[in-house]
C-alpha cells in the first residue's frame, strides 16, 4: 500500500503489516534497536513529545524527531541513523516524531502484527515474513512515502520484501501495487545508492546535508532486528517490553 490512509482501519484486522519508512524512520529505528535502545514510542507532534516525557525520569529518556529532515530544536537527536550510537541510546527508551514513518505507524490500529522494515534489516523481517505466510495470514506492505507523496524508495524495498516472498511461496497472491513495487524493485533495486539519489527523498536529503545518510539506509542487513510495534511502542523482537 501506498500511503497509510489507502486503507481504513478495519482492513488492517487479522494483516501483519510491514511499515517501510526507508529514509529514514524505519532504517532509525532499527539502528536504535540495534544499538541496545530500550523501546521506541512513536508520536504524531513536538509538542506530544514534550507532554510524554513528563512521565518519565529524564535520565531514561531521549527525545527525538525531525521536520523538514532537520532536528527538532530543542530535541536530543533528529532522524539521522548515524547519531543512534549505542554509546547514544543503549538502555534508553525514545520518544520520537518525524515527518512521515511515525505517522504511519500510528495509523495501523487492529492489525495482528506491525513490524518495522528497511534495508537494513531486511533478512530478519523477511524471515518472520515467510513464517506468517506459510500460516496463510495476509500481508501487507506499508510505504509512508514523503509528505503523502508516493516514494521510489519505499516502493523498492517492498518489492524486494515481495520478491523474498515469492521465491520461496510459489502460491502466493499480490495485488497490483504489490506487482508494481515488484516491476520497481527489479529495476532500482541492483543499485540501492543510485536509486536514493534518484528518488526524490534522497535528493532531499542530498540538499539538507544528509547524503552520508544514504549509504546507511542502504546497508543491506546491517542491523539484522526486527522492530515490532504493540502497546504503542517498538521494540525488539525477543526482548521484554520497555516502559
Amino acid at each position: 500500500m501506498f500511503g497509510p490512509a489507502v486503507l481504513p482501519p478495519a482492513e488492517w484486522h487479522g494483516r501483519v503489516v510491514v511499515v517501510l519508512d526507508v529514509l529514514r524512520a524505519s532504517t532509525t529505528i532499527a539502528t536504535a534497536l540495534s544499538h541496545g535502545a530500550r523501546a521506541i514510542i512513536p508520536v504524531e507532534s513536538s509538542d506530544e513529545v514534550i507532554t510524554r516525557s513528563k512521565g518519565f525520569e529524564r535520565s531514561e529518556l531521549i527525545l527525538a524527531g525531525e521536520r523538514k529532515s532537520m532536528r527538532i530544536p530543542g530535541f536530543d537527536l533528529g532522524n539521522s541513523p548515524r547519531e543512534f550510537t549505542r554509546e547514544v541510546v543503549e538502555g534508553k527508551t525514545i520518544l520520537f516524531t518525524t515527518s512521515n514513518g511515525t505517522n504511519a505507524l500510528l495509523a495501523v490500529q487492529g492489525a495482528r502484527e506491525v513490524l518495522v522494515g528497511s534495508f537494513v534489516n531486511f533478512s530478519a523481517v523477511a524471515a518472520m515474513l515467510r513464517a506468517a505466510a506459510r500460516e496463510k495470514i495476509d500481508l501487507t506492505f506499508l510505504c509512508a512515502g514523503s509528505d503523502k507523496q508516493f516514494s521510489l524508495e519505499d516502493a523498492v524495498c517492498a518489492g524486494r520484501f515481495v520478491r523474498s516472498l515469492g521465491r520461496r511461496l510459489a502460491h502466493a497472491t499480490v495485488n497490483d501495487a504489490a506487482r508494481a513495487a515488484l516491476t520497481l524493485e527489479k529495476k532500482y533495486g541492483a543499485d540501492l545508492p543510485k536509486m536514493f539519489l534518484a528518488a526524490t527523498h534522497g535528493r532531499s536529503l542530498v540538499e539538507a546535508g544528509f547524503e552520508e545518510d544514504l549509504a546507511v539506509c542502504a546497508a543491506v542487513d546491517s542491523h539484522p532486528v526486527v522492530p515490532v510495534y504493540a502497546d504503542r511502542q517498538v521494540t525488539r523482537l525477543g526482548t521484554d517490553r520497555g516502559r
